[in-house]
């Protein structure tokens, strides 16, 4: 008797599986970060029409990045379609195609930059915010654009703003489709399982590229370190995008979960204050023996962040991880 009551207090102690809310991710997670991308995509284009110098356009750079890292993890549907998501970041780059392709198009004066329709069939490396941060934290930027960089930005930031609201549109109409799943007329989800697999593998799949990625690339190897790798260094997002992807995924594990999640939370926590007590924008501190073990201690707790959402929200859901659209990286 005493062996089976003991059975059920200790059972009582651990965390229950998670149940997957569709809906309160959808509403609460997903339309406004869409919705908030498209303001700051727009807002930096009316920046760049108003006063394209380097300087003005800085800190509306910034906020559209910003708003980019709420929503960068949903790399399925609206993001997927038309490779929208790598037109509007082009990184990682391990080719330097960025850099070619802005150097190209301002040697040779490219006119293709001063209409919307011909702009949009540009290369995707020559579109986006890592074109835009090459050219406004260009070497001379500082000094000021000169005429042609400027209505190279200016394209840049329009092109971005007609994206973004494309994906807002977009990402109302598929959020029907997703809290929909499973009805007669539902072609995309067959089933309610579906949406929460998509969501799944997005939050995973995102807190594996901040890892490998975000933090992974510019680590290289101990003898071989690549701070210059690191997400727009030159803007001084690396560390920033990191912060801000955590909080973004964090929001999203919790409003995907219908139950509590203390273990997925306490997971973020830590590897959040780790983060937040990092004094590296750059994240140049991993060609230094004793910065770079902090940044490791960041790496491999963002990693039981994803061992905390295998176990308690895909392991009490039964899912796995499917294709994202950044596998492969």
């Amino acid at each position: 008797m005493r062996a089976a009551l003991l059975s059920v207090f200790v059972l009582a102690l651990l965390p229950r599986p998670a149940l997957t809310d569709v809906t309160g991710a959808v509403n609460d997670h997903v339309l406004p970060a869409a919705r908030h991308f498209a303001e700051t995509a727009d807002a930096l284009a009316d920046a760049a029409t108003a006063d394209c110098r380097a300087m003005s356009l800085r800190p509306a750079y910034q906020d559209a990045f910003d708003g980019w890292m709420g929503l960068s993890h949903l790399g399925f549907g609206p993001l997927e379609q038309d490779g929208r998501a790598l037109t509007i970041e082009f990184w990682p780059d391990p080719r330097g195609l960025v850099a070619r392709t802005v150097r190209g198009l301002v040697a040779d004066a490219d006119p293709v930059v001063d209409g919307p329709q011909a702009f949009a069939e540009v290369s995707i490396a020559g579109r986006g915010l890592m074109a835009l941060e090459r050219v406004i934290h260009g070497d001379n930027a500082d000094y000021g654009l000169d005429d042609y960089e400027c209505r190279y930005a200016r394209a840049i930031a329009v092109d971005l703003a007609a994206i973004a609201a494309d994906i807002r549109t977009d990402w109302a109409e598929h959020a029907q489709l997703m809290l929909t799943a499973g009805t007669a007329d539902n072609s995309r989800y067959l089933s309610a399982k579906e949406p929460e697999q998509a969501l799944y593998t997005a939050l995973l799949s995102a807190i594996e590229f901040d890892a490998d990625q975000r933090i992974g690339r510019p680590m290289g190897t101990f003898d071989k370190p690549r701070p210059k790798s690191a997400e727009a260094w030159r803007s001084d997002r690396p560390l920033r995008n990191i912060r801000l992807s955590l909080a973004a995924l964090r929001d999203l594990a919790i409003h995907m979960s219908d139950t509590p999640i203390p273990v997925t939370e306490t997971a973020f926590e830590t590897a959040q204050q780790t983060a937040m007590a990092l004094d590296d924008a750059r994240l140049a501190g991993v060609a230094d023996p004793q910065s770079r073990l902090k940044i490791e201690i960041l790496q491999q707790q963002i990693r039981a962040i994803g061992d905390a959402v295998r176990g308690e929200i895909g392991g009490g859901l039964g899912l796995t991880a499917g294709f994202n659209s950044r596998d492969g990286d």
